[in-house]
């Protein structure tokens, strides 16, 4: 089987989304195969979404209702563990695709692991700015798993462009993220990244494949936060690598038996 033969699984999770997330659903069936599906969990919204995405003729939407509101990292959990594909795409409902987004993912997969891209700003197409510099932020393929040291570092300081709506997981590597650990509250995005370059799979993908919509509601900014959100913030982070560790251990462990 080929890269472009994989099945690929694009997951979603909804809340409030009735503005933008017809026209972000129609970006990606433009990009998915006949053997592709998208799930997305619409965590108990109250403005239409779910009925906006029930009402749009394709059988390769799949629309999961959660009867009570747990938060974005919770429902994107459920969509992971709903996908059935060979390659699982992360999307939100307020972006839009960029053509030729399921191929160059899907080349930053050819060996395995987690690939993350690069993402430009509606409408204009911006570079995302870092919020410590100023500067572009962007990812570069030379910083790749070879630099595993250097990555942590950045995803521990913060500043490392890693956005879930630009990832994708092969399904091997699904089942070292999931499930996502008790204590992960947010950056859901920021967990999958720690697991794959702990683990030496993380790939960069240079091409921009998304055009993310920065608006009040986003889930994730990427605005400064205060000293006390920020500390927390790290201390988290610290606790997914160590967490992210131990699984790498523990599956290396089981495999030489």
């Amino acid at each position: 089987m080929t890269m472009d033969d994989k099945a690929v699984s694009v997951c979603m999770a909804a809340y409030n989304g009735s503005l933008y997330i017809r026209d972000q659903i129609r970006s990606i069936l433009t990009e998915l195969h006949p053997q592709d599906e998208i799930v997305i969990v619409d965590d108990a919204s109250v403005d239409g979404t779910a009925e906006i995405v029930a009402g749009i003729e394709d059988s390769r939407v799949r629309l999961v209702r959660q009867e009570r509101n747990l938060g974005y990292v919770r429902t994107f959990e459920h969509a992971l563990r709903l996908a059935r594909g060979d390659v699982i795409f992360l999307a939100d409902q307020d972006d839009l695709w960029v053509p030729g987004r399921r191929a160059a993912l899907l080349g930053g997969l050819r060996s395995g692991g987690v690939a993350a891209s690069n993402l430009s700003l509606l409408p204009d197409d911006a570079p995302l700015r870092s919020p410590v510099t100023g500067r572009p932020w962007m990812l570069r393929s030379s910083s790749s798993s070879a630099q595993k040291l250097g990555n942590e570092l950045r995803i521990l300081s913060g500043v490392a462009p890693y956005f879930g709506c630009a990832m994708a997981i092969d399904r091997e590597s699904l089942g070292r993220v999931l499930p996502f650990p008790a204590y992960l509250t947010e950056s859901h995005d920021l967990w999958i990244a720690t697991v794959a370059n702990e683990a030496g799979i993380l790939h960069h993908v240079e091409d921009v494949t998304v055009r993310r919509r920065i608006h009040a509601d986003n889930a994730s900014t990427s605005r400064p936060r205060g000293i006390g959100a920020a500390l927390r913030s790290r201390w988290l982070l610290v606790r997914l690598f160590f967490e992210a560790r131990r699984r790498r251990l523990a599956a290396a462990a089981l495999s030489s038996r």
